[in-house]
């Protein structure tokens, strides 16, 4: 099934002047890394501290257009400019599993809002996201399959904040889409797992 990922090119094409810029600067891959993570962890401070005022939910659309900007912008300055490193790949994955669970945590202290799917679909996300890193472990590449990689996620759960923060959602609707969420993550896991053993039984000899 296609994923938002597959947009990716195209994206850091866009980005690419913005990318150099930043290089002639000094700034590394690193430092776009670090600094997405922690805004994303303010940002889900700020609505754990205010979880009633339901208008700051719309943060997390704006904030998750910029962060896959920036995602994509530590990625370029990587590899197009030298700054790959072991500490690199390291903080591109854990950083991302702390963003995402920071920025949607919040939604689980909403009137109404099922905690357990909330928190059934941030664990899942990190599971899929494992199962993606463990490509390489058995042969393959890097796995990024949808239907509910991390871009897509993150356009999801930026949906949710634009309902939420407009008060276009019942709670309702939001347990709804989070259990769609929840199946359409399931699925990913699927399409990972698989998919990495195909690929690695076509790459063995």
């Amino acid at each position: 099934m296609p994923s938002i990922y597959q947009l990716k090119p195209r994206f850091q094409a866009l980005l690419r002047p913005s990318v150099q810029r930043l290089y002639e600067r000094g700034v590394t891959a690193n430092q776009v890394t670090l600094a997405a993570a922690a805004v994303s962890v303010l940002l889900g401070l700020l609505l754990v501290w205010r979880p009633e005022a339901t208008a700051l939910f719309l943060l997390v659309p704006l904030w998750m257009l910029l962060r896959m900007a920036l995602n994509a912008v530590d990625g370029m300055l990587a590899r197009e400019f030298g700054q790959q490193s072991t500490l690199g790949a390291y903080l591109n994955e854990l950083c991302d599993i702390v963003a995402d669970a920071a920025l949607y945590l919040p939604f689980a202290l909403l009137p109404g809002v099922s905690p357990s799917l909330v928190v059934l679909v941030v664990v899942l996300a990190v599971v899929s996201e494992y199962a993606g890193v463990m490509g390489p472990l058995v042969g393959a590449s890097r796995r990024y399959d949808g239907p509910m990689g991390k871009s897509d996620r993150a356009f999801a759960f930026g949906v949710l904040g634009t309902g939420v923060g407009l008060g276009l959602l019942a709670a309702s609707w939001v347990n709804g889409l989070l259990a769609l969420i929840l199946l359409l993550s399931l699925y990913t896991l699927y399409n990972r797992v698989r998919r990495g053993l195909l690929e690695a039984r076509r790459t063995t000899p």
